[in-house]
């Protein structure tokens, strides 16, 4: 039979019958998810860092090529309206379309300008 001072002695050794091995086996597995869940914390950092560096490198990459199409767009339109700017208008033409169509006279001009002075083609763009 196994006194009390028996009992505390072989618990504290681990010699109780078969619970020696789980104890271990649970303590072992206590260690590695430990281990594990260390390891995945500095799986999730790397991760994250990882992904913010791809997120700037995109953005910034974005960005440059927005500003660039913005350029580019800029540029075209002041071709354009230099060209437009190029074409003679008559001062009678533009009255007519103004007071005809009820429109700004700047619209007016550039819808003329638009069609190189050509006053039919103008009403028509203007009343489709």
């Amino acid at each position: 039979m196994l006194t009390k001072q028996n009992m505390a002695d072989e618990e504290t050794n681990g010699d109780i019958g078969g619970d020696s091995d789980e104890i271990q086996q649970e303590k072992a597995q206590k260690k590695s998810a430990k281990y594990d869940s260390g390891a995945a914390d500095l799986e999730r950092v790397t991760d994250y860092a990882e992904e913010k560096e791809i997120c700037s490198a995109d953005f910034s990459g974005a960005m440059t090529i927005i500003g660039d199409r913005r350029n580019k767009e800029a540029a075209e339109k002041m071709a354009k309206e230099r060209e437009l700017l190029k074409v003679s208008i008559k001062k009678e033409d533009v009255d007519l379309i103004v007071r005809e169509m009820e429109i700004s006279r700047n619209k007016a001009e550039r819808t003329l300008r638009e069609h190189h002075g050509n006053i039919v083609e103008a009403l028509i763009s203007l009343t489709d």
